[in-house]
């Protein structure tokens, strides 16, 4: 690819020694993130506000005006057909607000709740920017980072049948699934790709992905990457893109530690907020319901025996399990999600929930970000979060895109007084009451009831398959396919008869095969 086919940008220019343009980083910026002048200004230290936030920086560049329909925004026509085909007619506050921009190349500092529609809002862009250029092997030409590997999998179907219409080719690559795969998707070559931090980091060591190309960033909930730590790697990482690429910034809450990416890497973004007041959601029910120690078990099995699905937390692994195995016996079809789980357990729980094999999930906050789950209407804190923005992401499963839910906290006697400042905190008033197992108020608000007591049985998420390469038998060449599942993709036979999905995949006939495809 040519310099002349890459998205046109103003050049932002580096001090000298610095890095050239698609090269590698000569070395790392300034830990004080400034910048000389004549480079990516830094912004103005916006005010410290409530909960440690930072309020929006203000752009010094006029933006462009929201538009009413996608039709007004110049994309190409198989994004607008295929937003008409998926059923997407209107866009969010945020996509209307920021599509405009992004697809003029400006950067975007979008903040807003889970479910807001933030994925569009960068993704349409990205792809409108990107069509019609093809990646060399192992240089991808956009990026999106998230933290967690249940977002890689929701920001990748989501953006799928887009990328397919015009013609880009979109590979995803997380911890837990071949990195051999993944390495081989990136040698065919990938125009867009999303990735975990620390996958990505280890491709890059290994010589299998390189970001010189890379002309269009986002980082996706950026500050649950800050919390968990990623905050060294997502800077090394963007440190390897074009110097005068474009960067769009998604993060449901504004503090510090994000402060210092926006004022580093974004260049006089365009900003816009949905939900300024984060919890505060006119579609959501928050409510604060104080059990004593001797009721709570009783009432959390009625309420996981509900008619529909619900999304309980709780603090450990271990307590997941143990819940499971105690609402199992209850007759409440249960599964646990956490990361003692491999990647193909978790996609395969995942999708018993979606299709209501199983009706009560159990999590640890592996599941607070990343899962979207339609017509989910009730979150159920069984042990209260640590913080507000632990609360906000949890709550997020729920009320999405507009639908509407409740948000339940177990309260003991003792967690009062830290739930109510945390409430506070994240600016929710919720509705408070003191309820028992039999109360009428807990089955209003839960739709609690007394589960059937036929201990039931879910069949468990296959256990992982080997990465490791499979010896081939057979006399000659064979060109089977198998279907894999979401999480393994096609596989291709190398002797033999019929060849078998990668990791996770579905048994295509008798012979085995390598997986063609990593994950997605």
């Amino acid at each position: 690819m040519t310099r002349s086919e890459r998205p046109a940008r103003t050049p932002r220019t580096r001090p000298s020694g610095g890095r050239p343009s698609g090269g590698r980083p000569a070395g790392d910026r300034p830990s004080g993130g400034g910048r000389p002048s004549g480079g990516r200004q830094p912004s103005r230290r916006p005010a410290a506000s409530e909960g440690g936030e930072f309020a929006m920086p203000v752009s010094t560049t006029p933006a462009l005006p929201p538009v009413a329909a996608f039709a007004e925004m110049d994309m190409p026509t198989g994004l607008l057909a295929t937003l008409d085909r998926e059923g997407v007619t209107e866009p969010f506050p945020i996509q209307a607000a920021t599509l405009p921009n992004a697809l003029h190349g400006r950067d975007v500092l979008g903040r807003g709740r889970t479910g807001s529609g933030k994925t569009l809002a960068f993704g349409l862009a990205l792809l409108a920017r990107t069509a019609s250029r093809r990646a060399e092997s192992r240089r991808p030409l956009a990026l999106v980072l998230v933290p967690t590997r249940e977002l890689a999998q929701q920001v990748t179907d989501a953006l799928t049948p887009y990328a397919t219409a015009v013609n880009l080719r979109l590979t995803t690559v997380v911890g837990g699934m071949s990195i051999g795969r993944q390495a081989n998707s990136l040698a065919r070559g990938a125009e867009v790709l999303v990735a975990t931090p620390g996958r990505l980091a280890d491709l890059i060591q290994r010589g299998d992905c390189a970001l010189g190309d890379v002309a269009i960033t986002v980082l996706d909930e950026a500050d649950q990457m800050a919390d968990m730590g990623f905050l060294p790697q997502v800077t090394r990482l963007l440190d390897q893109v074009r110097p005068d690429g474009q960067r769009m910034l998604f993060s449901a809450t504004l503090d510090r530690n994000v402060d210092r990416l926006v004022r580093r890497f974004l260049s006089d973004p365009v900003t816009h907020s949905v939900d300024a007041s984060v919890g505060a959601v006119s579609t959501m029910e928050h409510h604060l319901l104080h059990v004593s120690d001797d009721d709570k078990r009783d009432a959390v099995t009625r309420i996981a025996a509900r008619e529909g699905r619900v999304i309980m937390f709780v603090d450990t692994k271990r307590g997941a399990d143990r819940l499971v195995k105690r609402l199992l016996a209850s007759g409440v079809r249960a599964a646990a999600l956490h990361g003692g789980k491999s990647q193909p357990q978790r996609n395969r729980t995942l999708d018993q929930f979606r299709t209501e094999q199983v009706t009560a999930l159990i999590a640890t906050n592996v599941a607070a970000r990343g899962i979207h789950i339609d017509g989910l209407d009730l979150v159920v804190n069984v042990d209260p979060p640590v913080d507000h923005k632990d609360y906000l992401h949890r709550g997020g499963r729920t009320a999405r895109a507009g639908e509407s839910g409740t948000v339940v906290t177990l309260v003991l006697p003792e967690q009062r007084r830290e739930m109510s400042r945390m409430m506070v905190t994240a600016k929710i008033t919720p509705q408070v009451a003191k309820v028992g197992p039999e109360d009428a108020e807990l089955a209003r608000i839960t739709g609690a009831r007394v589960p059937s007591g036929v201990p039931v049985v879910i069949t468990p998420p296959a256990p992982p398959q080997p990465q490791g390469k499979p010896k081939s038998r057979g006399s000659r060449p064979g060109s089977g396919t198998g279907a894999g599942s979401r999480s393994g993709g096609r596989g291709r036979g190398s002797r033999g008869g019929s060849g078998r999905g990668g990791n996770g995949g579905g048994n295509g006939g008798s012979g085995r095969g390598r997986g063609r495809t990593p994950a997605v």
